[in-house]
């Protein structure tokens, strides 16, 4: 055993005990540390079930003090900035807007007078409107403006008279003086401008509401001035550009014109009594030549603007056409071409702006050397009326006590200058406001072309077929529709290719189609493309009209139709499943969203929400669906609004052929009669009738399925097929041959 000295023992043992120590200090300080961890987690666990408890609770709250409000806005419809245009308001306003003559030449003249007439009764209904009492302040700021200018033109008068005599005192007064004049003066012209905008807004609200009320009604003029109608091209630049071009010059016009018009009142009536009528003769004669003459070289500016907005329509078609089908031309490899296209478009649209700046050269050259020099030369010798012929002028400047004739004279004629340079720019407004003017009607032309054709169109009256040869016309349509139908049924119906201008417009797709569907009796609707299926789904909806015959069919609230490409509306993925419910239409009528999950789950859609991160999300939906999960989504809507019929066009063609037959089960059992487009022959299982469109002139046949008739159609093709295999073996043969025979050349 080793031994130690006594000192060495010593340090040994009083090193082991303050290790001793420090080992307990650390487990103390590492119990206390674990003690005050566990403590600090429970105690943040009470505080998350508190803090979970008080925001449940106050969620609970909240809902309790909220509920009657978002059941009083779901009762309550969301206040909107105008009503509804009411159809008696269409039909009065039917009789203003009559076609358009396109040999009529665009211009100020009494077509556009009568144009503008028409649609002043939709901006400006009455005089009770907000838009009249905007004009009225904008009359009185234009009235205050004008009596500011007399003020200043006197203010200016003293002021250089008071320079001339030397008056300090009367000069720093009339400082003072100009200074004050000046804050109700800038407000009044920011007030101007303010409700010129305003008025433009005014203007621009009435207007699009009611084009929106006539676009987007009962009768879709939406879809009918796209394919039933070729008057109209690009109705979007037509509703968002144009509409917001007249509005504006419209609104500056009036602003342009009453405000040149007071000022030429008021400044002859103070002019007359400094030069005299002589003066007022000139200036008169002054303002008649120089009016014709303009007149006479200014050109069809109007029939330019109009050029140029249509121009700009066809440009932004084009940038509109290219995002629309992006990801086809993206596989095509068309960029090169579309490129090609855009700069034909872009040019065409620079060419004519290059000539209208070329064609403004010589006009605006012309233009001011008439306002600006000839009539400031010519208002010169007005104002000296006074000084060089005051008989002329009638009257003698008078000189007051203390002034001098030359100051006197002074400020005559620097008041008189003052006028005559606000009246030379009332008249110069006045004349640059023609060209407005005619701008004006260019715009003024095109709206109203527009309002004319939505008049029409919601009246039923189409453009007729340029076919001559056509059979049927869009402007005798004699064909009967009966609603509220309890089923679908065709009576001696044509179904017959409306589309104008169109090389097939007026073509008869379907001869005399006799059809009844009863509730329960599923239709399967089938032939080779371009015979007329879609389209007999297009006459039961009412895009395309019934030319003669007979179609009674449901109420709008019993049908429901899904096309092949389903729509994606802007909204949250909930929007998706109702369209075109809102979700206010969807707690109005007491639905929910665990309603919502169970469709989801019928069409095997049930992940999305999850998914997508809920109900409530928001994306560009169409990039984010697959074309079957798109396809599902349509069925979807189906099962949500529960029609008794349902017209289904091809809408489960990217859908695998099991989700696509337990679909189509589970509408059946629910009640809803299935009217079905389709080639696929797993979907006979599902309907007991069939009609196969031959594309033969027109022939048709119907068929029960599961009957002799349509077991021979079926062994008719069965041996169709079977001849088919036995040639199989013959081929092979051949093949072989040409094998050997290239070996042997090889």
């Amino acid at each position: 055993m080793q031994t130690f000295s006594k000192p060495v023992a010593e340090t040994v043992a009083s090193a082991l005990a303050q290790r001793k120590a420090q080992l307990a200090s650390a487990a103390v300080v590492s119990f206390a540390g674990a003690l005050l961890v566990n403590s600090r987690r429970r105690q943040a666990a009470a505080d998350q079930k508190k803090n979970d408890l008080h925001l449940h609770s106050r969620n609970e709250a909240v809902e309790r003090v909220l509920l009657p409000f978002s059941q009083q806005s779901i009762q309550k419809p969301p206040k909107t900035l105008l009503a509804i245009t009411s159809q008696e308001t269409i039909r009065q306003h039917k009789r203003f807007f009559k076609p358009v003559d396109t040999l009529q030449k665009v211009g100020v003249n009494k077509e556009f007078i009568r144009q503008l007439k028409a649609i002043a009764k939709i901006i400006m209904p009455s005089f009770k409107t907000k838009e009249f009492l905007l004009i009225v302040l904008h009359s009185i700021f234009l009235v205050l403006r004008t009596w500011l200018s007399v003020v200043v033109a006197r203010l200016d008068g003293r002021i250089v008279k008071n320079l001339v005599a030397a008056n300090g005192r009367a000069f720093a007064l009339s400082l003072v003086e100009w200074f004050a004049i000046a804050i109700p003066a800038t407000y009044t012209n920011s007030m101007i401008r303010y409700l010129q905008s305003k008025l433009s807004i005014g203007f621009r609200t009435r207007l699009t509401r009611y084009v929106h009320d006539l676009y987007l009604d009962d009768k879709n003029a939406f879809y009918r001035i796209i394919n039933l109608d070729n008057r109209i091209q690009g109705a979007d630049q037509f509703i968002t550009t144009d509409i917001a071009k007249f509005c504006d010059t419209l609104a500056s016009l009036y602003s342009n014109l009453a405000k040149p018009l007071l000022d030429t009142v008021i400044f002859n009536y103070q002019l007359t009594k400094s030069i005299g009528m002589a003066g007022m003769v000139g200036l008169f004669v002054n303002y008649m030549v120089t009016a014709r003459l303009l007149r006479a070289v200014t050109p069809s500016f109007g029939k330019l603007a109009a050029i140029e907005a249509k121009l700009e329509g066809d440009f932004r078609g084009a940038h509109t056409r290219l995002i629309t089908n992006a990801e086809e031309i993206a596989f095509y490899n068309g960029a090169d071409l579309e490129h090609s296209i855009l700069e034909k478009t872009y040019m065409r649209l620079i060419k004519h702006i290059n000539s209208i700046y070329k064609i403004r050269i010589t006009y605006n050259m012309f233009e001011d050397f008439l306002i600006k020099y000839v009539w400031s030369a010519f208002g010169l010798g007005m104002c000296a009326i006074p000084v060089f012929l005051p008989e002329w002028a009638g009257t003698v400047i008078p000189v007051k006590a203390g002034d001098s004739p030359e100051s006197s004279r002074t400020r005559g004629f620097i008041t008189n200058k003052r006028l005559m340079i606000s009246l030379s720019d009332a008249g110069g407004r006045m004349m640059y406001s023609y060209k407005e003017l005619a701008e004006l009607a260019g715009y003024t032309s095109r709206v109203y072309n527009l309002l004319s054709v939505l008049h029409s169109l919601h009246a039923n009256e189409f453009q007729s077929s340029e076919n001559p040869d056509a059979q049927y016309s869009l402007d005798n349509i004699q064909g009967k529709i009966i609603a509220n139908y309890n089923g679908i049924e065709f009576k001696q119906a044509p179904i017959v290719t409306p589309a104008p201008g169109n090389e097939r417009g007026g073509e008869m797709l379907v001869k005399d189609l006799n059809v009844s569907v009863k509730p329960g009796e599923h239709l399967l609707i089938t032939g080779p493309n371009g015979v007329g299926k879609t389209a007999v789904a297009r006459v039961i909806s009412g895009l395309w009209p019934l030319f003669s015959g007979c179609l009674a069919k449901p109420g709008t609230d019993d049908i429901f139709y899904i096309p092949q490409r389903p729509y994606l509306s802007i909204g949250s993925l909930r929007d998706q499943v109702i369209y075109p419910h809102s979700h206010e239409d969807m707690l109005r009528e007491g639905r929910t969203d665990k309603e919502l999950l169970e469709i989801l789950n019928v069409v095997h859609l049930a992940y999305i929400p999850d998914r997508e991160g809920g109900w409530e999300t928001k994306k560009e939906w169409k990039d984010v669906f697959s074309g079957g999960e798109k396809q599902r989504i349509g069925m979807a809507r189906m099962f949500y609004h529960q029609p008794k019929f349902a017209v289904l066009d091809e809408c489960t063609s990217a859908v695998s052929t099991d989700v696509e037959g337990l679909m189509y089960n589970h509408a059946k059992d629910t009640g809803i009669t299935l009217i079905t487009i389709s080639h696929r022959p797993a979907l006979f299982r599902y309907h007991q009738h069939l009609l196969r469109l031959t594309g033969d002139h027109g022939a048709w046949e119907m068929e029960t399925i599961g009957t002799k008739e349509q077991q021979l159609s079926l062994e008719k093709e069965i041996q169709a097929l079977q001849g088919q295999l036995k040639e199989v073996e013959t081929m092979r043969t051949r093949l072989q041959a040409i094998d050997t025979e290239l070996s042997l050349k090889v």
